[in-house]
């Protein structure tokens, strides 16, 4: 018989196979279109009878991943206006298990919940209730509009949040032992809710793979990026004249300034978004989200949640090998780039190198941006954590890909496939390649699981002596590893 679970909206259907429950496109909130377009999310409006929850529900309006990224990562397209929806999966109805709230990545433009990696029945499998979300992307989520309220992509994420709270134990779930956990734009998204008043009380424990807390801009630049998308499609930077241009149009429009935005990275121009290149990136607006996430963790924002963080060891080289644009890179531009990103090139490169012995100008210069990007501020969480006696564990992934003749490495979105333990989904080869190790899969599944269950992942916590969970083909913990490139850092990121 197929389970009919009552949520505060109504009743739902699912399909139960291996003893895992799914329901799936279950609104957590009202399509965010017509009047309620870049509005703050609505309460979505309940239903008569029993809805079928049997298929992944509307994805938001998003551009397809520009090549070749397009042919690397998955990014199912499914239409409709009911955007914000979450699926779950379950394995008991009746109990009172730990839950993990999935929020998926894609630079704030792309993705969904409906990629094939993020099924959650592993999850499940073992003992874990597990939910993932939709949210508004690019300007519909992101945009700073007049008349529109900021982050609208983080508020889907909070109403996402409170729908969990309010209905979740309907799914055998406990309300108070729930986890979110991202990765890269996804994992930004948890440590902005870790800084954000709205989402305080809703969640136990906090895991961000592969994104933290300094991707956010300030209400200047977001300014000057609504007003060049308005101008390119001949409106004001407001909700009104937004509003009146169809989604689709936006879409294209938001896409050409973000390659515009690379093609010229100009600080002057646009300012945090030249070194990050995502130009829809939450902002510190003082409402919503009041402080850069690292700077209000510091404060002491979300002490009484327990963090997993960390980080791949050659994040960058997605953006750089599938290309070919590591193999364009020489010494000069590679001394250039090392000392725009505030480094002493000499000192610099030297540790670089002694590092990865051997390395190719373009993976040194790979490297460096990866440590800009997302192994730095990782790092800045763990530290500020550990000054606060607060626990805190943090990993690095470093199994290589064998792609691209091995030059991709350890890249940014390759350890997704081994945490949910889904290394035969579709598209995970992608990544991978043939063959990956289902040893590392059983290993980073069970530390996730134990971390959503317990708040220990199964190694010693951060502390004085940095100590960090190495994933790779043998793994283990080590004291401050790459403490020599760390240090280059210090004061300047």
């Amino acid at each position: 018989m197929d389970p009919i679970v009552e949520t505060t909206l109504g009743r739902v259907r699912g399909v139960t196979s291996a003893g895992i429950s799914v329901f799936k496109g279950i609104p957590y909130a009202a399509p965010p279109f017509g009047d309620l377009r870049f509005a703050a999310p609505a309460p979505a409006r309940p239903w008569d009878g029993i809805r079928d929850a049997l298929a992944f529900g509307p994805t938001a309006p998003s551009p397809a991943y520009a090549t070749p990224l397009d042919r690397m990562l998955p990014d199912p397209v499914i239409p409709g206006d009911e955007i914000l929806n979450l699926n779950v999966w379950t394995p008991d109805l009746e109990m009172s298990l730990p839950v993990l709230v999935w929020i998926h990545g894609g630079a704030f433009v792309n993705g969904s919940s409906a990629v094939p990696v993020y099924d959650g029945a592993a999850f499940a499998r073992d003992g874990v209730v597990f939910v993932s979300i939709n949210y508004r992307l690019g300007a519909e989520g992101f945009a700073y509009l007049d008349g529109a309220p900021a982050n609208r992509g983080l508020l889907d994420q909070v109403a996402a949040l409170r729908w969990v709270r309010e209905n979740i134990a309907a799914f055998g779930g406990n309300p108070d032992l729930v986890t979110i956990a991202g990765e890269s734009a996804g994992a930004m998204s948890v440590t902005a809710l870790m800084a954000m008043p709205d989402a305080e009380g809703l969640f136990r424990r906090a895991v961000a793979q592969s994104g933290a807390g300094h991707s956010a801009m300030s209400v200047g630049t977001a300014k000057r990026i609504a007003a060049a998308l308005a101008e390119s499609l001949g409106v004001e930077p407001t909700r009104d004249g937004l509003a009146a241009v169809d989604p689709t149009d936006v879409v294209a429009a938001q896409f050409a300034l973000s390659r515009r935005i690379l093609a010229r990275p100009d600080p002057q121009e646009w300012g945090e978004v030249a070194a990050d290149s995502m130009a829809f990136e939450p902002c510190v607006d003082g409402t919503v989200l009041p402080g850069r996430p690292i700077d209000r963790i510091v404060a002491g924002a979300s002490a009484d949640v327990d963090v997993l963080i960390g980080t791949n060891a050659d994040e960058y080289s997605l953006f750089l090998v599938p290309g070919g644009a590591d193999q364009g890179i020489d010494e000069n531009v590679l001394r250039m780039m090392v000392g725009a990103y505030g480094l002493d090139v000499e000192t610099a490169l030297a540790a670089y190198r002694e590092s990865r012995p051997g390395a190719a100008p373009g993976q040194l210069l790979s490297a460096v941006l990866g440590d800009w990007m997302f192994l730095i501020p990782a790092l800045r969480i763990a530290e500020t954590r550990t000054v606060q006696l607060l626990s805190t564990y943090v990993y690095r992934f470093e199994w290589p890909s064998s792609l691209f003749e091995g030059r991709l490495g350890a890249t940014h979105a390759l350890e997704l496939g081994f945490t949910f333990d889904n290394l035969a989904a579709a598209g995970v080869e992608l990544l991978t390649g043939p063959h990956p190790p289902q040893v590392l899969a059983d290993d980073m599944h069970r530390a996730w699981v134990s971390f959503v269950s317990t708040g220990g992942p199964g190694w010693s916590p951060y502390g004085e002596a940095r100590t960090v969970m190495c994933f790779g083909a043998e793994s283990g913990q080590l004291e401050d590893p790459g403490a020599e490139v760390r240090v280059l850092w210090d004061g300047i990121r």
